[in-house]
């Protein structure tokens, strides 16, 4: 039994294909601060190339996730900035490669006019809750 309870689309809610409206849980909270496309020695990983800079970030999060005893099983909340909202399917591809269209977590993507450096094209926060 998951720790996590999803409730896809709520009564008088309408249904939402890339997300889950509601994700509820008991255990620890770990909180992922936005991950931008850096590699370990701090370089950019695909400049100009939002499927690169998804997939960093998304290695980067799992990273994170795993250094709080967390997976992408336990993430309740991804919010996503992008620069540019044509970056939103790349960053789905790269989370499918990590997260199954069943367990998707709720979601928001927030368009910024920048990040903290021209180059990045998105940054990725994740909320996670693990089991006690």
């Amino acid at each position: 039994m998951s720790h996590l309870t999803r409730v896809p689309a709520p009564d008088g809610v309408a249904p939402a294909a890339q997300y889950t409206h509601v994700v509820a849980g008991t255990g620890r909270f770990v909180a992922v601060s936005g991950q931008l496309a850096l590699d370990e020695k701090g370089d950019i990983v695909g400049e100009g190339d939002a499927g690169a800079q998804a997939r960093q970030v998304f290695d980067n999060l799992r990273r994170c996730l795993a250094a709080a005893g967390a997976t992408f099983d336990d993430v309740v909340k991804l919010t996503f900035f992008v620069t540019d909202m044509a970056h939103l399917p790349a960053i789905r591809a790269a989370r499918a490669e990590h997260i199954p269209d069943d367990r998707l977590p709720a979601a928001s993507a927030v368009q910024v006019s920048g990040l903290v450096r021209p180059e990045f094209l998105m940054e990725i926060e994740a909320l996670a809750v693990t089991a006690v």
